[in-house]
C-alpha cells in the first residue's frame, strides 16, 4: 500500500501520475490527513484556504481515477501528535511506502525503515537529460545573481544560467550548455551564449 500524506496531495502531481497507470497496490488515505486537509482548507489565510481546497479537488480526482483502489483509513495513535510521526507508524504498521514530496519526511521515515516514493525524486528522474556542448533556444527572463548574467527556465521549470546574457532579458537566444548541477532541490544548467551571440527574434 502506498499511505498519502497531505503535502502531496495538495502538490496535485499524484493525480496526473494516477492517470499514467504507473502506480500499483491501493492507496492510502488516513483519516488524520483528510482531517488536516480539511483544517487547511478552513484556514482563515486565503492562501492556506485555497491550498487546502485544491487538496481536496485532487482527492476527489484520485478517488474517480483509482476508484476501489483509494481507502481511506481510519487507523490513528493517539500517543503522537505529530502527522509526519503518524504516517510512519502507520507504515510501519501496514507494511507500505510513505508517499510524500516533503524532504524532512523522506528523511525521517527512511530513518525508521520505511519506505518513501518521493515525486520530486520522480520529477528529476524523468527530465531529459542535458549534455555539455548541447544547444538549446531559451527565453532570458531575469538577471542572474553573478554579474551580467540572466536566467531562463526550461518547461519542466529547470533554471538555466547564461553567462553574459543580462542584456538580452526578454529575448530569446541560443546557449550552449557547460555544465549540470544536480542537487537535491532539482537540477541547475550553466550555459554560454553561442558564438554569435544573436539573439533569436522574440517568438
Amino acid at each position: 500500500p502506498k499511505i498519502l500524506d497531505t503535502s502531496v496531495i495538495i502538490d496535485g502531481r499524484i493525480a496526473d501520475i494516477c492517470e499514467t497507470g504507473f502506480l500499483e497496490g491501493p492507496l492510502i488515505v488516513p483519516q488524520f490527513v483528510l482531517k488536516e486537509l480539511q483544517h487547511i482548507a478552513g484556514s482563515a489565510d486565503a492562501l492556506k484556504r485555497n491550498r487546502g481546497r485544491r487538496g481536496l479537488d485532487i482527492l476527489q480526482r484520485v478517488q474517480k481515477d483509482f476508484e476501489r483502489n483509494v481507502h481511506i483509513v481510519d487507523h490513528d495513535f493517539p500517543n503522537i501528535r505529530d502527522v509526519d510521526a503518524k504516517l510512519v507508524a502507520l507504515g510501519k504498521v501496514l507494511q507500505g511506502k510513505v508517499l510524500t514530496n516533503d524532504f524532512n519526511l523522506n528523511k525521517v521515515a527512511e530513518l525508521q525503515g520505511v519506505p518513501v516514493l518521493n515525486i520530486n525524486q520522480l520529477a528529476n528522474a524523468v527530465k531529459p537529460v542535458v549534455l555539455p556542448g548541447e544547444v538549446m533556444n531559451v527565453y532570458v527572463l531575469k538577471e542572474g545573481k553573478e554579474h551580467g548574467q540572466g536566467v531562463a527556465y526550461l518547461d519542466d521549470g529547470t533554471m538555466v544560467v547564461i553567462d553574459n546574457a543580462r542584456k538580452y532579458l526578454s529575448k530569446h537566444v541560443e546557449v550552449s550548455v557547460t555544465s549540470v548541477l544536480q542537487t537535491t532541490a532539482g537540477r541547475m544548467i550553466f550555459s554560454r551564449l553561442k558564438e554569435d551571440d544573436v539573439p533569436v527574434e522574440s517568438r
